[in-house]
């Protein structure tokens, strides 16, 4: 299958829909490397304007991102962020911290606040791309350590710190990451897929 006239070389090279789709599903990628370039304060609160509109149960919203600009506030960051991750994330302009209120309505648990809070992450990530953005999330980082940092309230659970900036050359990370710079595929979609019962083949139906 032909991929949709847009798409770039490296995507081209290494991502084939087996369904016909929009383009920037394809597009959207973690790359490492980061320019030192802010991002204006528009376009950076159009990323989580994309976010407020994701689905969530009830409407609960559960989301809530903390937000790093500042080089201080970044730098703060910085110390609870793993040092495999630090290595290259540390010229991202802007860092931000994905949390979800895990109650709900009459402070019942909300079982739903970390599947919703994924859905607004894949929006972000989504309007990011469409904005000539990267972004990168990265569960490797201290939460405990994050959340005294941060001042995160214990009703809130801590699931990712998201890089987010303009692309920079794949030569400015350490070598150990340059061959990682690329997209990276997915298994078939028939493999995802059940029909029926778990374990059981998806059958395409007629039509």
């Amino acid at each position: 299958m032909s991929i949709n006239p847009g798409i770039s070389p490296e995507v081209e090279a290494t991502r084939e829909p087996d369904h016909e789709i929009h383009p920037q599903f394809l597009s959207r990628w973690s790359p490492r490397s980061f320019a030192e370039q802010a991002v204006p304060e528009a376009t950076l609160l159009s990323l989580f304007e994309a976010a407020r509109w994701a689905p969530s149960g009830s409407n609960l919203q559960p989301w809530r991102f903390i937000v790093a600009r500042t080089a201080e506030e970044r730098a703060h960051f910085h110390t609870f962020i793993m040092p495999g991750n630090r290595e290259w994330c540390e010229k991202a302009p802007v860092l931000a911290l994905l949390i979800s209120h895990k109650l709900g309505h009459n402070d019942t648990p909300n079982r739903a606040h970390a599947f919703d809070a994924g859905a607004a992450w894949g929006y972000l990530a989504l309007e990011a791309a469409n904005q000539g953005l990267i972004t990168h999330a990265m569960g490797g980082f201290e939460r405990q350590q994050a959340r005294a940092a941060l001042q995160v309230p214990d009703d809130y659970e801590l699931h990712a710190v998201i890089a987010i900036g303009y692309r920079g050359p794949k030569e400015d990370l350490a070598e150990k990451f340059q061959a990682r710079e690329l997209p990276s595929g997915r298994r078939a979609v028939q493999e995802s897929l059940f029909t029926g019962r778990f374990g059981q083949p998806y059958q395409a139906g007629s039509e």
